[in-house]
């Protein structure tokens, strides 16, 4: 084995990274080593629980069934909200993030700390798009190793969208009746 080659070879690799990112970036502040670790930080999580899913020996569906589909959704838009946006996480998200203003009721703006490594991790705790991937992933295996419990932690978080529906609407129409 050439210990002379191998040793330049991540020299190499890493030169290639940094002239794509360049080129990439085309003098915008892209974080591509960022989200290549988010990436790589998703995998070994969906690969941690697959694994623990398959050590259970639970047994996958043939088919997602209709209620299931539906009721992740709800909860994972309603999850994602909360620990992207609501004011009462925020907390969580401000090693990474910077406030801006309020974003609607009980919602904020924010945006990622402009340091490289809290850039990305700041993306994604106020991204509810971004976070949404890694809450639907959560449920799913929360649904195949404790089914009882993740269908009564996603029935509340469903029950928390629809009442917060139900409050939008009341307030729109208490609005247009009084013209406050």
């Amino acid at each position: 084995m050439n210990t002379a080659a191998d040793g330049r070879l991540p020299g190499r690799l890493h030169g290639l990274l940094q002239r794509t990112g360049r080129q990439y970036a085309a003098e915008h502040d892209r974080p591509l080593g960022g989200y290549l670790a988010t990436m790589a930080g998703f995998a070994a999580y969906t690969t941690a629980w697959a694994t623990a899913v398959r050590l259970r020996g639970r047994p996958l569906p043939d088919r997602p069934e209709p209620w299931d589909v539906v009721l992740t959704s709800v909860a994972t838009f309603r999850l994602s909200r909360l620990l992207t946006k609501a004011s009462v996480t925020s907390p969580l998200r401000a090693p990474f993030t910077r406030y801006v203003a309020p974003q609607g009721p009980a919602e904020l703006h924010e945006e990622a700390q402009s340091e490289d490594g809290k850039h990305t991790v700041g993306e994604l705790a106020t991204c509810p798009f971004c976070m949404s991937v890694w809450v639907a992933s959560t449920l799913t295996a929360g649904q195949l190793l404790w089914p009882r419990e993740t269908r009564t932690a996603m029935g509340v978080l469903a029950a928390l969208a629809g009442a917060d529906t139900l409050q939008l609407a009341y307030s729109a129409l208490i609005e247009k009746t009084t013209g406050e």
